[in-house]
């Protein structure tokens, strides 16, 4: 009885000591759940903002400059007196130069009338681009029109606001130039003419001045300028590279200036690039974007011009994609696989991809909603191997 005893007891150890040498190890493992997510893929660059329509308000007549109490910083009317200017002694013009300054007044005459022209077509456009959109915004809610189709209304109508807005500051210049050649005209026409008022041609900002005190000034010589801060704009210098991927109405978000997040819309992209040297010494080509912000003035009037910001371009967007780690993919020859697991086990599983960010990847087929994958697989898993994953 003991000899069974003892030789049952052996075969039990060597059973057991067999089961260990020839059981498969499983090997623990990170994984995730295919699920669907709200994807954007994007594009970031830094970019400074700048003022849409930059004023410099000349001297129109040569004669002594008052003293000038506005500083850069201080808002001004249309129409406000920036300067005034003590005609010198003006002798009577002689016929050529009579000729020439009532041409330039003539000259002015036109361009301001071209203004009026422009803004007129302007507003034009601004309605009809107004009345698209608008009339797509119920026709998307009903899924008979696209969300592209809503963005690039979206897009025409701010751009179309835009060039109104930058129709009727060209108006307002012209004005000014009108006003600065028939003040020519007057300084030489009369003998101890009154001081000519140099008034601004919008209501804005003093964004820069180059006088302060009373001196002797000439003609044509730059006073100041000024802007309108609530008409800011954004440029960025961009790779040629990723700026191909741009166009026109491509949506993007202004971050990192101090502020929440803004909307933005590329209104041009320059069709010439040019070379820029990085911080690391490499020669790149680069051109220059231009930016429309979106987003009520209200959530950025402490903008100002020349301020640093970050640009993330939206290239492209998906609502409701099967979404995975990008750390679940593998290369598979000349294209992408994951390990699914099941039962305990990992699965080579190859896949299509789509959209792309720095986390997260689209997987247009090969996996289904629910389905299981291993995260950073090494050389340890296979086809078929026994995998665990950590208890929570």
């Amino acid at each position: 009885m003991r000899k069974t005893l003892t030789w049952l007891a052996l075969a039990a150890a060597v059973a057991y000591l067999t089961y260990l040498a020839l059981r498969e190890e499983q090997t623990l493992i990170a994984s995730a759940t295919a699920s669907p997510h709200d994807l954007q893929q994007t594009y970031n660059e830094e970019g400074r903002t700048r003022l849409k329509n930059r004023y410099h308000i000349h001297a129109p007549v040569s004669g002594t400059l008052r003293r000038i109490t506005l500083q850069a910083g201080d808002n001004v009317r249309a129409g406000q007196t920036l300067a005034e200017i003590e005609p010198a002694s003006a002798n009577p013009l002689d016929a050529r130069s009579r000729e020439q300054a009532e041409a330039d007044l003539r000259g002015a005459e036109a361009a301001l009338e071209a203004a009026r022209q422009h803004i007129a077509a302007a507003k034009s456009t601004h309605t009809l681009a107004q009345k698209e959109h608008q009339r797509l915004v119920p026709l998307v809610k009903a899924q008979a029109a696209s969300r592209e189709q809503l963005d690039q209304a979206r897009a025409q109508r701010d751009s179309a606001s835009a060039n109104l807005a930058a129709a009727q500051a060209e108006e307002k210049i012209a004005a000014a130039r009108v006003q600065s050649a028939r003040a020519l005209l007057a300084s030489h026409n009369e003998a101890g003419a009154a001081a000519v008022a140099v008034t601004a041609p919008i209501a804005g900002v003093i964004t820069k001045r180059q006088h302060q005190s009373r001196t002797p000034i000439a003609a044509g010589e730059l006073l100041m300028e000024m802007g309108d801060p609530a008409q800011l704009e954004i440029e960025a210098d961009i790779l040629s590279a990723d700026a191909v991927r741009l166009a026109p109405g491509t949506r993007a978000r202004i971050r990192h200036w101090g502020g929440d997040d803004l909307d933005a819309s590329v209104r041009r992209i320059e069709p010439g690039g040019f070379t820029k040297t990085s911080a690391l010494g490499v020669e790149e080509q680069r051109t220059r974007v231009i930016l429309d912000l979106t987003s009520p003035h209200a959530q950025w009037q402490t903008l100002g011009d020349a301020y640093r910001v970050d640009i993330e371009f939206i290239l492209a967007e998906k609502n409701g994609a099967l979404t995975i780690p990008l750390s679940a993919l593998y290369r598979d020859g000349d294209g992408w696989a994951v390990y699914r697991i099941n039962d305990a086990r990992a699965r080579h599983t190859a896949v299509q991809t789509g959209l792309r960010t720095a986390t997260d990847v689209e997987i247009t087929a090969g996996l289904a909603n629910g389905d299981r994958v291993i995260l950073q697989p090494d050389e340890s898993i296979h086809d078929g191997s026994r995998v665990q994953t950590p208890p929570e």
